[in-house]
């Protein structure tokens, strides 16, 4: 009989333990196969994560901003969760994306949603205390026969403590120390050291030295420190750095009736919820303070006929912008891009390097450079080209509507030469000779055959470069500044400027500046935009049937 030779193994249980161990040491080897050195990196950016968000956390906290402050602090656990997990590789590549989508772009629309329906603008930036609180800096008067306070000027002490704030240390009648700062009113000093009536030294406090108090002195003198929590029992200030006098306002509030009155005329103002304290006489204290307002700025819009005229006309003029640049800048382009695309024509390429140069150069450069040539006085146009003509290419209404479409055609035009050059490469040149071999012209077999299929290539474009032209700040702001202006506007409007540049003026340029009214009419862009952009794109699917 043959011999049989069998082979010794561990038993079943046993290899089953073997694989198990075999698993387990697989698993440790991929996790330890990222390297240390990749770990400490995820931990120190996870830190860096983890202490930015509980610091903006606690400081929206201060401000009462709770649900923001709530969302930073579920953002940075959410975050710290998804990268110290195993796996997930989808949304540890969606979520830098995502955080930066909801920061600088839903929560820039939120927010200036929010925005608009408040009375938040100049005037009425900041919350009622802070109001009430300025009021009662602006009209101070010094006490008569004041004690005169010995007053030592201090700033915090320590390189993580340090900062530009000043404060007061004083020492009362009874011999106590007290220490305070702006908006912080006077509270016992711990620590301190009194020498002659004076505080020498305080924990965690530098005494600024004379010489340092001569380098700072506007700080010194501008310094307005509380002397309790009511407002009503005045300030502390100084003019030389060693002695401090009480002074008060000349209005008193009131909490429990939530009044000011005038000490002087007896004149009382009363909080009638439009966000400041008004006289009976319609006369408001300012500043006041931000409040909800509701659609007001919406209704000021379509209402106020100071507001409404300039309103529709630069919203008709906007339009009328936005709509010529497209179709002036697309018509020249499809003409070079036809022009150019001609197999018979040498050199194209050097002719079409010509033409994409002015797309080349950074927009408001342009911008800058034609308004210079459109000088009246001193331009190269009125000097050179019309021999010494007084043009005002810039300064008349009509005139200066035309220079900015004739430069957005300068500046305009290359995009569209390029993107008509690679649409029309794309069709193929057989259907035309086949349409003119059936009897066709040049110029039906291009309108019937090659617009259509051009346009099914770059509706797309054409519908994003007048969303582009609605909103093309740069231009209007560099070559005219919205200009000339319109003195009879309750706003602050030219005869050039689009909604956006208007929206930028009434928010950021002149000494009143509305925000609110600003957001609303950002509001309304992004409802027209939105609008056109849907039907637009709606009705070029009727191109489609064309493929």
């Amino acid at each position: 009989m043959p011999e049989h030779t069998t082979t010794s193994g561990p038993p079943p249980r046993e290899a089953s333990k073997l694989t198990r161990r075999q698993r387990q040491a697989a698993k440790i080897i991929d996790a330890t196969s990222i390297g240390w050195k990749l770990i400490l990196f995820k931990i120190v950016v996870l830190g860096l994560l983890c202490a930015t968000a509980v610091y903006a956390a606690l400081v929206l906290f201060m401000n009462e901003r709770w649900f923001v402050g709530s969302l930073v602090v579920v953002g940075g656990a959410a975050l710290t969760w998804i990268y110290l997990q195993r796996g997930a590789l989808p949304a540890k590549y969606l979520a830098p994306g995502l955080v930066f989508l909801l920061i600088f772009q839903i929560f820039v629309v939120l927010y200036s949603g929010y925005v608009a329906f408040t009375n938040y603008g100049t005037g009425h930036n900041s919350t009622k205390d802070h109001a009430i609180h300025a009021i009662m800096l602006q009209t101070q008067d010094r006490v008569p026969d004041s004690p005169t306070y010995q007053v030592s000027v201090l700033e915090e002490s320590g390189e993580l403590l340090a900062s530009e704030e000043l404060y007061f240390a004083v020492v009362t009648a009874d011999g106590e120390a007290l220490i305070g700062a702006d908006e912080e009113p006077l509270e016992p000093a711990e620590g301190a050291v009194v020498e002659d009536g004076r505080v020498t030294s305080v924990d965690g406090y530098n005494v600024l030295p004379f010489a340092e108090l001569l380098n700072r002195q506007q700080e010194v003198t501008d310094l307005v420190v509380p002397i309790s929590e009511d407002p009503n029992d005045g300030y502390l200030r100084t003019q030389d750095g060693q002695r401090a006098y009480q002074y008060t306002s000349r209005y008193v509030y009131d909490e429990a009736a939530d009044t000011m009155t005038n000490t002087e005329t007896g004149e009382v103002y009363r909080d009638t919820g439009e966000g400041a304290f008004v006289s009976e006489a319609g006369e408001q204290l300012m500043p006041g303070w931000q409040i909800n307002v509701g659609f007001d700025n919406f209704i000021r819009a379509v209402t106020e006929d100071s507001i409404r005229g300039p309103l529709i006309y630069v919203t008709l003029w906007t339009f009328a912008f936005a709509f010529l640049s497209v179709a002036t800048t697309f018509i020249l382009g499809l003409f070079l891009a036809m022009v150019f695309n001609d197999q018979r024509m040498k050199s194209r390429k050097y002719y079409r390097l010509v033409m994409i140069l002015p797309y080349a150069f950074p927009g408001f450069l342009s911008a800058l450079v034609w308004a210079g040539m459109m000088n009246q006085e001193f331009g190269f146009i009125n000097n050179v080209l019309f021999g010494g003509a007084s043009i005002p290419w810039l300064t008349d209404p009509w005139l200066a509507k035309l220079s900015i479409l004739i430069v957005n055609l300068w500046l305009g035009f290359p995009y569209m030469f390029l993107v008509c050059t690679g649409a029309l490469q794309a069709i193929p040149e057989e259907l035309s000779e086949a349409a003119q071999v059936d009897g066709a012209k040049a110029f039906q077999a291009f309108r019937s055959i090659k617009l259509p299929l051009l346009l099914t290539a770059i509706a797309p474009l054409l519908i994003s470069s007048f969303a582009f032209n609605f909103n093309n700040f740069n231009l209007v702001y560099m070559l005219t500044g919205g200009g000339p202006r319109d003195v009879s506007a309750g706003v602050n409007v030219g005869s050039t400027d689009i909604l956006i540049s208007m929206v930028y003026k009434v928010a950021f340029v002149g000494s009143q500046a509305d925000y609110g009214l600003a957001s609303a009419f950002s509001i309304l862009i992004f409802i027209i935009v939105g609008t056109i952009s849907v039907i637009a794109f709606r009705k070029t699917k009727s191109f489609e049937e064309l493929n």
